[in-house]
């Protein structure tokens, strides 16, 4: 089935949540406004719906191999990436010293949910080489950012992260790969598995990205270091010379995404540079893995949407069932069949609110020159960082699921296609950190660290919200009530875990998921509601569609009443605490 972004609600996410305008003002693009951002979503489009997502069964079906010259990739994949590249979309948020267009990174969020809803599988390419530019451009020499960034931005060269090994899995303190000095670089010599985009023929070279230890280096993740070993050592003109010592050794055989290689990588004493300071890797990598990990939340979104265009479609076309005169009945007719189309259509427009919410928080963090107004950004961007990762993934689950519901028999069937959304979602919330990790991370660094500090100033922000409400008439019922309780409900599970993490070492590992999941249901409450406030106002001010309008005050109404209520069931799990999980004995599971 054909895939259509959903132009007008992005538009009305970044006009009226992000502002984006006044970020495009604060980071002095003058430019930059808008209309321009809209006009840049629609070409975006027109690649999505006629190159990308016409590939995407074709990656399902007929998935990259393992040849003689190494990783093949799906047929019609790289005339695809070329016209991709030719039009400039990897540059879109680079910086102009290295052939960049310098767009914010905002934008680059809202068209890269254009990529991953036509073709997931391809869109990791492009997807793995923005976040290691990332990296480069933070932590490495001007030499290095010269030699790569230029290529890369330009997409003639595709980019890799190499993280984990077969021994370490996540607990990164126990990689193996080494990096012996060898003059002017390093020599690496170690394995890496799960690796996305690890090979393939689309352009001249890939770069990779190693984490590995040096010789003197101490144990754990102190003593890690970052490399970097592009497939083709450059020659004296820059281009790809002679072939590195580095091959991918086999292909997973995955769930789904099979359109997207998944390698195990090889390194024998390849070339490698170091990127950053010795032994600081692990910092250095972050840069890499925080863009990734909002950039997978992301996907999330994107194959939420693609699952529900498939839906809608479905439950319009398919008859079931005669009325008296005689007429068939579209499906979309049934209560609970509406139920599940408004699951999902409610879930992607709360998930898309807080991706492009978390992007801007990036963008306003580095634009603004106020240290003050900096440092609290980059904080509030950090805290939204796992909750995107986490809640959007682990909604993702449900909603492709839901498309299958929809269509009944039919979607279990994989000709029909719902199949393959439900399986392509399922890695979102294992690779780049599973929810575990995520949940762990936001319970620990971002709430017990800093004694819920970030989560105060966050639910400050949603008591405005509260405020607004009660002096605002012409809203739907069940939004004031389900939200005002919400809020309370996750101001209560902070300071649950505030006043009980001292006292019971297991009370963060096993509160930590549920706590996350509470406050990514908040948090897209929290901005459906503001979605649903600026709705009113357009309204009540002849501003804009009417009927678009009037649609985003009814899924703000049915979130808050079908999915704010999960927030009450999450703070009883969170404290229920550690005592039944922990009690088993191993023997008895």
């Amino acid at each position: 089935m054909s895939y259509i972004h959903p132009y007008q609600d992005t538009e009305f996410v970044l006009k009226n949540l992000v502002n984006f305008d006044q970020l495009c003002a604060d980071a002095e693009l003058d430019e930059v406004n808008l209309e321009l951002a809209v006009a840049v979503l629609e070409e975006a489009g027109k690649i999505g719906a006629d190159i990308l997502a016409p590939l995407n069964r074709d990656g399902d079906e007929n998935g990259a191999k393992l040849g003689t010259n190494g990783v093949e990739q799906t047929p019609g994949f790289k005339e695809a990436y070329q016209q991709f590249a030719e039009d400039g979309w990897l540059s879109l948020s680079v910086a102009e010293a290295f052939d960049g267009q310098a767009m914010p990174n905002t934008l680059s969020v809202a068209v890269n949910e254009i990529w991953h809803s036509a073709n997931m599988a391809f869109a990791l390419c492009p997807m793995l080489s923005q976040g290691a530019m990332e990296s480069i451009a933070h932590h490495a020499n001007p030499e290095l950012q010269q030699a790569y960034l230029p290529k890369m931005a330009s997409g003639e060269w595709t980019g890799t992260m190499n993280l984990t090994e077969a021994d370490a899995g996540s607990d990164l303190a126990g990689v193996k790969t080494r990096a012996v000095p060898e003059g002017d670089h390093y020599r690496l010599t170690g394995q890496k598995i799960y690796i996305t985009w690890g090979d393939h023929q689309m352009t001249d070279n890939i770069v990779h990205l190693v984490l590995a230890r040096l010789p003197d280096a101490p144990a754990g993740v102190k003593g890690i270091s970052l490399f970097l070993a592009p497939k083709f050592l450059p020659d004296e003109a820059g281009n790809p010379g002679e072939r590195n010592t580095v091959e991918c050794l086999s292909l997973e055989h995955k769930l789904g995404i099979h359109g997207s290689p998944t390698c195990v990588m090889e390194f024998k004493e390849a070339v490698a540079y170091r990127i950053g300071e010795e032994n600081k890797g692990l910092a250095c990598m972050f840069t890499m893995m925080n863009h990734a990990r909002q950039t997978v939340g992301l996907q999330g979104l994107s194959i939420s949407e693609r699952a529900y265009q498939q839906a809608r479609q479905y439950a319009k076309e398919r008859l079931q069932g005669t009325r008296r005169d005689g007429s068939r009945i579209p499906i979309i007719e049934f209560p609970d069949v509406r139920r599940m189309l408004m699951l999902m259509k409610s879930g992607t427009e709360a998930m898309r609110a807080l991706a492009l919410t978390a992007a801007a928080e990036v963008d306003y963090a580095n634009y603004t020159s106020d240290p003050a107004g900096k440092a609290r950004h980059k904080a509030r961007g950090e805290l939204y960082t796992p909750i995107v990762k986490g809640w959007l993934t682990e909604l993702s689950q449900e909603l492709t699921s839901l498309n299958i519901q929809v269509w009944g028999g039919m979607g279990y069937v994989e000709e029909t296609g719902a199949a393959q959304h439900y399986r392509d979602a399922r890695i979102l919330t294992i690779y780049e950190g599973t929810t575990g990790i995520q949940a762990l991370d936001f319970i620990g660094r971002k709430t017990l660290f800093d004694k819920g500090e970030a989560l105060r100033l966050l639910l400050q922000d949603m008591d405005l919200v509260v405020d607004e409400l009660n002096t605002v008439s012409g809203l739907p019922p069940g939004l004031c009530e389900n939200y005002t309780q919400a809020v309370a409900d996750g101001r209560e599970a902070a300071q649950w875990v505030l006043e009980h993490a001292g006292s019971d070492a297991h009370i963060a590992g096993a509160a930590s998921v549920n706590f996350l999941m509470l406050f990514g249901y908040l948090c897209g409450g929290w901005l459906m509601v503001k979605s649903a406030l600026q709705a009113r106002s357009m309204l009540d001010t002849g501003e804009g569609d009417k009927a678009f309008l009037q649609a985003k005050l009814i899924t703000a109404q049915f979130y808050c009443q079908h999915f704010l209520p999960r927030t009450r069931a999450c703070l009883a799990t969170v404290k229920a605490g550690s005592e039944s999980m922990m009690a088993m004995p191993e023997d008895q599971f």
